[in-house]
């Protein structure tokens, strides 16, 4: 329970601290992101995001870990990074300054943190992969900021850098239980649930930036996190960060070493990196946020499989795929390709689409029994635990008392109150659904349980793609990364996973999310029927 409440405690403190600063940026006029020639958004955009996302993170992470030398350190340097970055993202500080923050973070947790690259593992013979004092400082140096500034300088597109964040913190949250390094895998959580708060707000188009204090605080966190793990454990390979963090700093090396060579300064800027490739060759900014993730997860599949290879094994595959990349960038310039030359391709089947959508018989099916069933699944989910928590009663009752209230004194704050009620509410129900189960509800029952949540996700894309309404629920890039961990959590192979069935509780967890927005989108400013169901939920988890 401490991971799920450390996960859902980023999430939640992240989503109600952005709006009141996006407010404040705006009333202001501080840290507003000004369209120009190199970016991609039309309007003034908030870059408060990465404050939000350190206020989202640092909440759980002091309250659960305490009086721990490396988690104090991390949070000093944490700060050092974030007020420069914040700094930088009001006054535009030079690279200097920007520089000298990093440094001073990285020093912090190296001395203080004991956060120190002293061991190349296999890739030297001994005893030279054995690292020297001022080597090891000056190594460990160089990877944090390097980390930092390739994560920065990869926040190009809604919701880029964060998708690819969210991955390396997933990766390093998971590989941290396994090696039982809880400090670093709670820490890792809470980024990748603060992270998860602020796509819901970034994906394109984006109405909050992350801004230098959110891209620096990442790639410093990434950086911090991985080289312990990899160098406090002696089975992982010493090259695992390397594919961690490995497309952005491909990206990174490739731009700067692209500069060199035209006589520029390495850190001018251009539109040179790997995504401005991908809007080059004719795909959509969605279509090239996905495309990233993909060729993000290739590497972060490689680095919990080969977590235990030879050093050289990694460093090889990451040589391999760099290869891959740049060849196929290189030959799509040189052959000046486009993906409109496939559209033909597609043509039938988005005639198809477009005339099923036009006659609507399937949607006007489909719908009543989404609408109806959905609230219904969550209600059942909560039936079937035994036992509840202590004060867990308390709550319900609180909240149910919070959507009534709302419902028939203040109609405008109501869809809030359901969309924060829902969130937390279906974690717990489904957690203690599997955990907790009345035994009389096992067996054959539960089967067909589980396989109605499959129906469900069915329903789920048929609303979303099919719908008419111009408010109807869409899909973005961010869709695709809660796609990867749901199909991954339930595969991942270790027995205590299994045994808590954790990977079956976040599927479902995150195909109810998907419904209930769904619901939402589809049903604005008719959510009696969600108000209604949603108080009865909690006066079930009440009574339980």
């Amino acid at each position: 329970m401490i991971f799920l409440s450390t996960l859902l405690l980023a999430v939640l403190i992240t989503i109600s601290t952005i709006p009141v600063l996006s407010m404040a940026a705006k009333h202001y006029n501080i840290a507003v992101d000004l369209p120009g020639e190199r970016k991609v958004h039309t309007g003034a955009v908030p870059r408060i995001g990465g404050i939000a996302m350190a206020i989202g993170v640092f909440g759980p992470i002091i309250y659960w870990l305490q009086n721990e030398r490396f988690l104090f350190a991390y949070l000093a340097a944490s700060l050092v990074i974030i007020i420069f970055g914040a700094l930088d993202d009001i006054r535009d500080l030079s690279p200097k300054i920007k520089f000298a923050g990093q440094i001073i973070a990285a020093l912090i947790v190296f001395y203080a943190g004991d956060v120190q690259i002293s061991s190349l593992g296999m890739l030297l013979p001994e005893p030279f992969n054995v690292l020297p004092p001022w080597a090891s400082l000056i190594l460990t140096l160089l990877a944090i900021v390097g980390a930092t500034n390739a994560i920065n300088l990869s926040d190009g597109l809604d919701g880029l850098a964060g998708g690819i964040c969210i991955l390396i913190f997933s990766a390093l949250a998971y590989i941290s239980y396994l090696e039982g390094q809880s400090t670093i895998g709670l820490i890792s959580l809470a980024l990748a649930g603060s992270l998860f708060g602020f796509l819901k707000f970034n994906t394109h188009p984006a109405t909050i930036f992350m801004g230098d204090a959110g891209s620096q605080f990442l790639g410093f966190s990434a950086a911090t996190l991985s080289i312990s793990l990899s160098q406090n454990t002696q089975v992982l390979s010493q090259v695992m960060p390397l594919l961690l963090l490995g497309f952005p700093i491909l990206d990174t090396l490739t731009v700067m070493v692209s500069r060199i060579t035209q006589g520029r300064s390495p850190f001018s800027a251009d539109k040179n990196h790997f995504h401005h490739h991908l809007l080059g060759l004719g795909m959509h900014h969605s279509e090239s946020v996905v495309a990233i993730y993909f060729f993000q997860t290739v590497l972060i599949i490689s680095a919990i499989v080969f977590r235990y290879y030879p050093d050289w094994m990694l460093l090889g595959v990451y040589v391999l795929f760099s290869g891959l990349i740049l060849y196929f960038f290189d030959r799509a310039r040189r052959n000046n390709w486009r993906t409109t030359q496939f559209k033909y391709l597609n043509i039938s089947f988005t005639a198809r689409i477009r005339m099923i959508k036009r006659n609507g018989t399937l949607i006007k099916r489909a719908f009543p029994a989404f609408v109806y069933g959905v609230p219904l699944l969550l209600i059942s989910t909560c039936l079937m635990a035994k036992s509840l928590p202590m004060n867990l009663d308390i709550a319900a009752l609180a909240l149910a008392a919070v959507i009534v209230f709302c419902w028939v004194y203040a109609r405008k704050w109501l869809n809030t109150s359901i969309r924060v009620t829902l969130y937390l509410l279906i974690p717990f129900a489904v957690y203690l659904s599997e955990t907790r189960a009345d035994h009389l509800l096992e067996g054959i029952f539960r089967s067909g349980f589980n396989t109605l949540y499959g129906l469900f996700a069915v329903l789920i894309l048929i609303i979303s793609k099919f719908s008419r309404r111009s408010n109807r629920f869409r899909s973005s890039p961010m869709d695709f990364l809660i796609i990867i961990i749901a199909v991954a959590v339930p595969n991942l192979p270790n027995n205590l996973l299994l045994e808590y069935q954790y990977g079956l509780v976040a599927a479902k967890i995150i195909m109810l999310y998907f419904c209930f927005e769904v619901l939402l989108s589809e049903l604005r400013n008719k959510d009696h029927l969600i108000a209604g169901s949603t108080v009865a939920m909690l006066l079930v988890m009440a009574y339980k």
